[in-house]
């Protein structure tokens, strides 16, 4: 099917009333996966999403491995131990001790970034390197799922959406924009780059720190700084502590609703000098 009478057609549903707009509806079988796209066409170009990101949506399959986890949610986190040390050491592969001692290593050697960032959002080195560990072994692995196609098919599953649908329109505006494109990879859910934001969240709080004019989640420096940016605006406090049951500590909500998840960074972070 070409692009052109895609957009062509939808085009004339929006400016001529043709049609009644169609919010997306959620779907319960992947072989609806088509009419959600349809309706999310919709959505999205009332939310402004521009020529490349309809192609985007339009080019979009359903992803087997987004719909097998949403199916399953118990196959998402793979851990469920409440001690941070053992959620660590299940994880990672290796023990707590190695995975606290990787985040030292890269607080050691990136030392001045590190510094810099805590001036500038107040968020310590040893929080952002062990997200960063946590999420992407410090960017050895940042997904193999193209971000649309987990984005679209994480919103349409009836278990996450609407709250979901955002993230997918971002998704399609990140398009827009150029930071990605259609055979951008990323995590089953839409994640992108270092730190794995959703792709809502990366466009609140995204920041280009590396001054070249792009704010890129692929770029360790963007993505870290983008992270302490997004725990500063939800009221991370510089200089305070960080245990369970402190201010700071449930600040790690608005990255990782997982208890188990918030209790792994403090324990972590607590352990590195």
């Amino acid at each position: 099917m070409s692009k052109r009478p895609f957009l062509k057609t939808l085009a004339v549903l929006l400016t001529l009333g043709a049609a009644p707009a169609m919010a997306a509806q959620c779907i319960t079988s992947q072989n609806q996966f088509g009419a959600y796209k349809a309706g999310l066409a919709q959505d999205a170009a009332a939310a402004g999403v521009g020529q490349r990101g309809l192609q985007a949506l339009q080019g979009a399959t359903l992803s087997g491995i987004t719909w097998r986890f949403e199916s399953n949610p118990a196959s998402q986190s793979g851990v469920s131990q409440g001690d941070p040390a053992t959620f660590l050491a299940k994880r990672s592969g290796s023990s707590a001790q190695s995975f606290v001692n990787r985040v030292q290593q890269k607080v050691n050697a990136n030392a001045n970034t590190f510094a810099a960032l805590e001036r500038s959002y107040g968020v310590p080195g040893s929080i952002l390197a062990t997200i960063w560990g946590l999420e992407t072994s410090w960017g050895g692995y940042t997904g193999r799922t193209p971000i649309v196609d987990g984005a679209v098919t994480l919103a349409s599953y009836c278990r996450r959406h609407p709250r979901f649908e955002s993230h997918a329109i971002a998704a399609l505006k990140l398009a827009d924009q150029g930071v990605i494109n259609q055979g951008t990879q990323g995590g089953p859910s839409g994640e992108l780059g270092h730190m794995q934001f959703l792709a809502g969240n990366w466009a609140r709080f995204g920041v280009d720190a590396t001054g070249d004019g792009r704010a890129d989640p692929y770029n360790a420096v963007d993505a870290l700084a983008s992270a302490a940016n997004m725990l500063r605006a939800n009221g991370w406090r510089a200089g305070q502590p960080f245990g369970e049951g402190t201010a700071n500590f449930r600040v790690l909500s608005a990255w990782n609703d997982s208890g188990n998840y918030q209790r792994a960074i403090a324990y972590s972070a607590e352990r590195v000098r």
